[in-house]
């Protein structure tokens, strides 16, 4: 059992995390076995973020006075907080598949993106996105396309060139002959 003392220290923590993540994730870690949890959590420390598990009071206590607060309002069962401090698409798109991985398990409830409370479906989306580091390999790859098509065409030109003169001199030897 928590004493004042600690759930004032886990209040002020919360807070903290409700009031600096760059997004608020409302999920469930309730069912996975102890290695599939720090699994998670490793996946989702990768991503910059961090899950709290506690009483719904304290989410409640600690979320008055920020955006997650009707969010937060009422909660039944149990439930996680994921807070992304980072890429929130690789933080959506972790829990997600999580949630495919562990038949259901784990799943993302709601959701605070930037002060705007997400719809499920946009935080379907969100999900479905590729994460920071595949969209900068993306665009860059896009960046080099034009370069590349560049050098394919200059390198086919040259070779049309080295085998026009290498059958210009196999028929200047034919002629001679």
């Amino acid at each position: 059992m928590l004493n004042r003392a600690k759930k004032a220290e886990v209040i002020n923590e919360l807070k903290d995390g409700f009031e600096n993540a760059n997004a608020v994730f409302l999920t469930n870690l309730i069912g996975l076995t102890s290695n599939d949890a720090v699994e998670l959590r490793k996946n989702l420390r990768d991503a910059d973020a961090k899950v709290s598990v506690t009483r719904n009071s304290l989410f409640e206590k600690a979320s008055v006075g920020t955006v997650c607060e009707k969010m937060m309002k009422d909660l039944k069962g149990p439930h996680a907080v994921a807070f992304a401090n980072g890429d929130v698409a690789a933080v959506a798109k972790a829990l997600k598949e999580a949630g495919q991985k562990f038949e259901d398990i784990v799943s993302l409830k709601a959701g605070i993106l930037k002060g705007q409370e997400l719809t499920g479906e946009e935080l379907v989306q969100l999900a479905s996105l590729p994460g920071k580091d595949q969209m900068i390999a993306t665009l860059l790859a896009t960046f080099n396309a034009p370069v590349s098509a560049f050098v394919r065409v200059i390198n086919a030109i040259k070779e049309s060139k080295e085998s026009d003169s290498g059958e210009a001199v196999a028929s200047a030897d034919n002629a001679e002959e």
